[in-house]
């Protein structure tokens, strides 16, 4: 069987390129990006999530443990993943492999324009550096 995930005469690889921008009543909101290929795009869901229905600051919500659907069932959680989701997932059929290498789940950050035109930054733990500016 060939590999089609490959570039080459009428191909279409699989990439993540994909950035992120949220605006909020009309205006920009937030700029961000949940690095690592297959992640990427589950990253992303899971930070606008915190951030959007969740509530969560931008440090939070970057800082807040992922999980990555695989295939066949299986669901990839970091360690700090709440005990009970994690047993909610198992209930409901899934085979839950706990990780302990954080690269899995991807690295973000984030640029918000708060209400007052000041600009916050986060970066998450998962990344060389964690710095955030409020």
């Amino acid at each position: 069987e060939e590999d089609i995930n490959f570039a080459g005469p009428n191909k279409r690889t699989y990439h993540t390129i994909i950035p992120g921008f949220i605006t909020k009543d009309g205006k920009a909101f937030a700029a961000f990006g949940v690095m690592g290929g297959y992640m990427q795009p589950q990253g992303h869901v899971q930070v606008v999530t915190n951030v959007i229905d969740r509530h969560m600051d931008i440090q939070s919500a970057l800082d807040a443990p992922r999980w990555m659907w695989d295939r066949n069932n299986v669901v990839h959680v970091e360690p700090g993943m709440e005990e009970e989701t994690v047993a909610w997932l198992r209930a409901k059929g899934h085979t839950v492999v706990i990780e302990n290498e954080y690269s899995l789940f991807g690295r973000g950050q984030i640029i918000v324009r708060m209400e007052n035109g000041v600009y916050c930054g986060a970066c998450e733990p998962r990344t060389d550096s964690n710095i955030a500016c409020c």
